[in-house]
């Protein structure tokens, strides 16, 4: 007897250390609730998610990437959130140039005390991407054959 694996997406959020890392600890802190789908990067500063970042988390299987930086008008590096707004932005725009869905790609700006905020993004993200499907559907469907992947 064989159980069928039911697709879940893949999701990657690279989270600002002083912000939005701490709106993901307080989440669990207060005991809120997210898909275990989202996986958590840590990175010193929004701003230092690269073009070759996100192009990486989307060749290594992600289904859609969030990065998640302070306030605007906050960043604990002076402008590396608005920097990384516009390379979100540009990145989205480049995605449906190669014809990949801009949608699988955002922003989101979170100070450290917003855990509700942060676990609210995470469940509605995750939603919009599961409603887009895989990714690369092929690449998924081989995995579940166990054709490939882990």
């Amino acid at each position: 007897m064989t159980v069928e694996k039911k697709w879940q997406p893949k999701i990657i959020a690279f989270c600002c250390h002083h912000c939005a890392y701490g709106a993901a600890d307080t989440a669990g802190i207060m005991r809120l609730q997210y898909p275990s789908e989202v996986r958590i990067i840590r990175v010193p500063c929004s701003g230092r998610v690269d073009e070759e970042s996100l192009l990486r988390a989307f060749a290594g299987g992600a289904d859609g990437v969030v990065v998640a930086g302070c306030l605007e008008g906050s960043c604990h590096y002076l402008v590396g959130n608005t920097r990384a707004g516009r390379r979100v932005e540009r990145m989205r725009t480049f995605l449906s140039e190669v014809g990949l869905e801009a949608e699988r790609l955002e922003m989101h700006h979170l100070a450290a005390s917003m855990g509700t905020s942060f676990a609210r993004m995470a469940a509605e993200f995750t939603g919009r991407v599961r409603l887009l499907g895989p990714v690369f559907p092929l690449v998924h469907a081989a995995a579940a054959e166990g054709r490939c992947g882990p």
